[in-house]
């Protein structure tokens, strides 16, 4: 789904047949000024949505940006002001914030997590852990953070994970029908596999046909060994647990990427307001 079909889902979703409180206590024709006011210091995301949310409810409102996304922020600061018809920018007002408020805190925690990894070559990325039908809008503010994506979603990687391996009869027989698949119907796409043990990173060493490693739940003396056995011959992946006091530890034992469901499904919101210039 495209951020512009999930704003118009959102807004149906909140505004049904009309934003009757404003409609009602407001003269039509009133206009107004609003801040979008940070109450919280973290990193500010989702500006360019707030632009389309309202974009979508009245096309005449102009908008002044004073910060961008990605930005460091602190209380107090104002990121945007919003002008024009009044009844519009309170129908938009609690929708620009529940996106903003939320993709600021995707964007703070990754901002934090991935500055732990400041002079490492490793990158941090998310996972499918995301809220249903929100996938692309998190997924930018991971972005915004410092991060990366992983797959968007079950159609553009083949990731074997423990169940696909043990339905498949094992490591070397989930690999070969991959393989034939993406032949047989002609698509390009990585694979990757999970492995629980240094016994299975040998069989997938002895198999080969993959892209990616993903060594989950590893202690730090074995992911160290996994990763001296494959050698730079295919890309490492580690995850599992993996928290911000042990990122780093993570990291050094030579990874090159470290994947965080958390960054998007155990995260609190940014607070942010918009409150009316008088």
């Amino acid at each position: 789904m495209t951020i512009d079909e999930i704003i118009l889902q959102a807004l149906r979703e909140d505004l049904g047949d009309g934003d009757h409180t404003s409609l009602a206590t407001i003269p039509r024709k009133a206009m107004g000024k609003a801040r979008l006011l940070v109450k919280e210091n973290g990193v500010i995301a989702g500006v360019h949505i707030a632009q389309k949310v309202f974009a979508a409810v009245d096309p005449e409102l102009q908008m002044t940006t004073f910060i961008s996304d990605g930005t460091r922020v602190k209380k107090g600061d104002v990121a945007f002001e919003i002008e024009g018809s009044s009844i519009s920018i309170l129908s938009a007002e609690r929708l620009v914030l529940n996106f903003m408020q939320r993709m600021s805190g995707i964007a703070t925690s990754t901002r934090i997590m991935a500055d732990r990894l400041k002079g490492l070559y490793t990158k941090i990325l998310d996972t499918r852990k995301t809220t249903p039908l929100l996938r692309e809008i998190e997924k930018q503010a991971v972005r915004i953070g410092g991060g990366f994506n992983h797959r968007i979603g079950l159609y553009d990687m083949i990731l074997i994970k423990d169940n696909h391996i043990d339905f498949a009869g094992g490591i070397a027989a989930a690999i070969h029908s991959a393989t034939a698949y993406l032949q047989r119907t002609g698509r390009n796409l990585q694979i990757e596999i999970e492995n629980r043990s240094l016994e299975e990173v040998k069989q997938v060493l002895e198999t080969g046909g993959v892209h990616r490693i993903m060594l989950d739940n590893f202690g730090f003396p074995e992911l160290r060994e996994a990763v001296k056995l494959i050698d730079h011959r295919y890309e490492t992946e580690a995850s599992g647990g993996i928290t911000l006091d042990t990122i780093r530890q993570y990291a050094e034992c030579g990874v090159d990427f470290i994947s965080v469901g958390a960054l998007t499904h155990h995260i609190n919101s940014l607070d942010l307001s918009l409150k009316a210039v008088r």
